[in-house]
């Protein structure tokens, strides 16, 4: 269970109906209650009521082999996706940038210590890591993570840092307090970032940051190849200044639509 809130306001029981859906992974998308009540540290009735509760509101179904969230879910993470306007607007650019490279391009934001993918447009490559929108990585071994993490002041990124991952990733190089420093340092000075099979093995990556008007980072998107197919050389000299001029494009669209003088009707 997440460490709970100490404010007179915190609401345990939405906290609890929270700690239910995410229980159910990838790797466990059917659970009984008693796998769900151990999971949470709820008692059985609990547990019971809370998933009667889900599957009311639709977000939860029952089966033969025990609960399982149904595809209601996905509006949860699509209201956010759909708010900040980012798909809409990188989509096309996205969709464009992948036609030249003939790789999968995505867009990502931070959450705590973890990217979370927000947009991505795939093309079918075998790769040791699946990723879809909604995914999660830890942010220090990813050149998505690397470029978000850049443009935070000092304070901001070491309560970032703080925060454990909840991506269920083991990264196969993970870099010390020190080493971050000077790889984050670099990546402010070139405004880009590659990783090497940082992530995974065979995941080779570049990524450029997303600005909107302040010219803060809101979002950093990528080019993910595979080690085997693609060369560090080919990334960097080939695909490189395409992502950068595809971030660079997704940035004015941002600041174009953050102009847009926003009318609300009278009631």
């Amino acid at each position: 269970m997440v460490t709970r809130g100490s404010g007179p306001d915190f609401i345990e029981a939405v906290a609890r109906g929270f700690d239910v859906v995410r229980t159910f992974t990838p790797e466990s998308p059917t659970l009984t209650l008693s796998e769900v009540a151990a999971r949470t540290d709820l008692s059985r009735p609990t547990a019971r009521r809370m998933l009667l509760t889900l599957m009311e509101l639709g977000y939860v179904r029952e089966s033969p082999a025990g609960f399982c969230l149904t595809p209601r879910v996905l509006e949860l993470g699509l209201t956010y996706i759909q708010s900040h306007g980012l798909w809409d607007l990188a989509r096309p650019h996205l969709e464009s940038l992948v036609s030249r490279t003939h790789q999968s391009s995505s867009i990502a934001q931070l959450d705590g210590s973890d990217i979370v993918y927000v947009a991505r447009v795939a093309v079918p490559k075998i790769i040791s890591l699946a990723v879809s929108i909604g995914t999660r990585f830890p942010a220090v071994s990813t050149s998505l993570g690397r470029v978000l993490l850049a443009d935070l002041p000092p304070d901001e990124l070491e309560v970032a840092l703080s925060e454990p991952s909840r991506s269920g990733i083991e990264p196969r190089y993970v870099p010390d307090d020190e080493e971050l420093q000077v790889l984050l340092a670099q990546t402010r000075a070139r405004g880009w970032v590659m990783t090497d099979e940082h992530l995974a093995g065979g995941i080779r990556s570049i990524a450029a940051p997303v600005r909107d008007g302040s010219g803060a980072v809101i979002a950093a998107t990528n080019v993910t190849v595979h080690a085997a197919e693609i060369s560090v050389e080919t990334l960097t000299d080939e695909f490189l200044p395409q992502l950068i001029r595809t971030a660079g494009d997704i940035s004015a669209d941002v600041v174009s639509i953050d102009r847009i003088p926003q009318v609300i009707a009278p009631r």
